[in-house]
Formats: structure tokens, sequence, C-alpha cells
């Protein structure tokens, strides 16, 4: 990765005079972007390491769920597409694209669940940033999904089935 220059001179006042090599810059570069300055926190397990071109960021939290989310799917990725491409990393226990209901399409990402952490971490760094039709696709651990709270009844209905129309005023 090519520094610009005034990247590379705050670099240069904030660690002093000496110049960076481009093997010290993902390294730099993970630290300068970190959100702390003071390291991990001693609760967090230590991070694991992704690469990538050829650099090396260990910025990254561990995986703790199989299941790893794919983004950056082309609109005509298939799940059949999507499981051969993750397949030679081990067993594939669920592989989905999410589609629009309307069109059938892909809207651009998809969920992968492995039989173990080892095969999810194998793939996710083997599978992040790389191309899959034509198209740059990330790897990401799937977060677990929010509850959404229970639709609460209608008390405005009445005991026919009807509901009253409270507008107040009309703009248009």
């Amino acid at each position: 990765m090519a520094l610009s220059s005034s990247a590379s001179t705050l670099l240069r006042r904030l660690l002093g005079s000496t110049p960076i090599s481009s093997s010290r810059s993902s390294v730099l570069r993970a630290a300068f972007c970190s959100s702390s300055s003071s390291g991990p926190s001693p609760t967090l397990p230590p991070p694991s390491t992704i690469s990538g071109d050829d650099t090396e960021v260990a910025n990254v939290p561990p995986l703790t769920t199989p299941k790893l989310f794919v983004s950056g799917l082309s609109r005509l990725t298939t799940d059949e597409k999507l499981k051969s491409a993750f397949a030679p990393f081990g067993q594939l226990l669920e592989v989905k694209v999410i589609t629009d209901r309307v069109s059938g399409r892909s809207k651009g990402f998809g969920f992968v669940r492995y039989a173990s952490l080892q095969e999810a971490e194998t793939a996710w760094q083997e599978m992040n940033a790389k191309f899959l039709d034509g198209w740059v696709i990330f790897v990401d651990p799937a977060k677990q999904r929010e509850q959404k709270p229970a639709p609460q009844p209608d008390t405005a209905s009445s005991h026919t089935g009807f509901t009253i129309n409270k507008t107040v005023g009309w703009c248009g």
C-alpha cells in the first residue's frame, strides 16, 4: 500500500523520524486506525489475524460462531455459486443468498454456516476480499439477529373490525 506524502509525514511525526517501510505500514495502519491507543482490553480474547493482499491486520476479533456474513455479492450470484466457492474450506451446513421477493435476484449479501469454528476461520481468512462472479466479496462473522418487539394490538379498532381514521389535517 502506498501512503500519501501527508499521511507519511503525519505518521513520521507521531512515531519519530524513522522512515516508514511498506512492511510496517499495515501494522501502523491497524494501530493508527484503531479506536483505542491503549491496546485491547484485558477481558477480550486475543485478536486473530486476517491476511489479504500480502498485508496482515491484527486488530480483528476472533470468531465466536461458525456462521459467516458474505457481502458484496453480484446480483447474479446464486446459492449454488456461493456453495461452490466456500465448499473447499470445510463442511457447509447452510448456504443462503438473500434474494429480492419480486425480482428473485440477489440483494448482494448472504450467509454460510460451517460445521466447526476452525473451518469458518479458514474460509474467513481465504475468501475475504476475493473475487466472486466479478465482484470483490467481504466475509465477516455473522451477528446474532436482533429480536423485534411484538406488534402492539391496535387500540383504535372497533369491535366490527373497522379502523377509525384520526387524521387531523390534509397536506397536499
